[in-house]
């Protein structure tokens, strides 16, 4: 039979922590959504993978077999695609570069201009990501190098080099009791709700809820958006408010939405990552030097 390589992926999680539940904490993705994936790949091949009890998930003499092999097949499938696209950018001469919202802010296009400087005849291809994807597609090769905001999901697999923060602030309703604060504390806030990223993006959806800066606060979530222009409707529409970096307020202007300074909550971090496997890749060395010397860290 054909196999996703997610089920593959899903299965070694379960494998190595040995439970649902910490495999789905891991994954980013919902113990039952995880159950039925691992069942729909038991049933695929005909055998079971895993022996269920109260205290976890065993593997069988079967499952034993696979978990030993799929590491294997993952890393070189991986590695496949990845110098698949590589080398249809390279025959291109194209780097394609990865980024969130506002990518790198201002410094944005002086990045972009130094790398056509350095790298004559080549062409930096900007590709949006939605928050659902805070790798900016980098996780899944689909691009060379990204700019991003940190932290986000499996980044300890890439190379990340921080190139500045911001301090973050917080959009409201033009409407809301707080908007007429110059500055707004952040215990303030704790009692409203948020509009909030993709449950699936883990620690970057945290960190733009400021999760653990609450003092063990619930968090309300009043809207859930991916993409910029739905994230200000919900704002503006009065479904919640949202932290963000201080610069949304120059690059994501709405009627019936403004900005406050907030106090008491950490900066917002942006990086430049990339691939371990690029590391000699001069291309995608230029695009990362660029964006090291345009870029100073506050």
């Amino acid at each position: 039979m054909d196999v996703d390589t997610r089920l593959l992926r899903y299965f070694a999680a379960v494998a190595e922590e040995g439970t649902l539940t910490r495999a789905a904490q891991r994954l980013y993705v919902s113990q039952p959504a995880l159950t039925k994936q691992i069942r729909q790949l038991e049933a695929g091949l005909g055998v079971e993978l895993f022996a269920r009890s109260r205290t976890g998930m065993t593997l069988t003499a079967p499952g034993r077999a696979l978990a030993e092999r799929v590491p294997a097949l993952l890393a070189g499938w991986e590695g496949a695609l990845r110098e698949t696209r590589s080398a249809a950018s390279r025959a291109a001469r194209v780097l394609r570069v990865g980024f969130l919202a506002s990518a790198a802010n201002e410094a944005t296009q002086p990045i972009i201009a130094d790398f056509a400087r350095r790298r004559p005849g080549w062409r930096a291809e900007m590709r949006q990501a939605a928050w659902s994807n805070p790798s900016a597609g980098l996780a899944d090769a689909d691009v060379d190098v990204a700019l991003v905001r940190l932290p986000f999901p499996g980044q300890e697999a890439l190379r990340v080099v921080e190139l500045f923060s911001e301090p973050r602030c917080v959009a409201l309703p033009e409407s809301h009791p707080l908007a007429g604060r110059e500055t707004i504390d952040f215990r303030d806030l704790w009692d409203e709700p948020f509009v909030a990223a993709p449950p699936e993006t883990g620690p970057w959806r945290e960190h733009w809820l400021a999760a653990d800066e609450r003092d063990g606060h619930p968090v309300r979530v009043g809207a859930v958006t991916e993409q910029p222009d739905d994230w200000l409707t919900a704002i503006a529409s009065g479904y919640g408010v949202a932290l963000a970096p201080e610069s949304a307020a120059r690059f994501y202007t709405r009627p019936g939405v403004v900005y406050r300074p907030v106090g008491s909550v950490s900066p917002s971090r942006v990086g430049v990552a990339w691939a371990p496997a690029d590391d000699d890749n001069p291309v995608v060395q230029d695009f990362v030097r660029c964006c090291r010397e345009t870029c100073v860290v506050t």
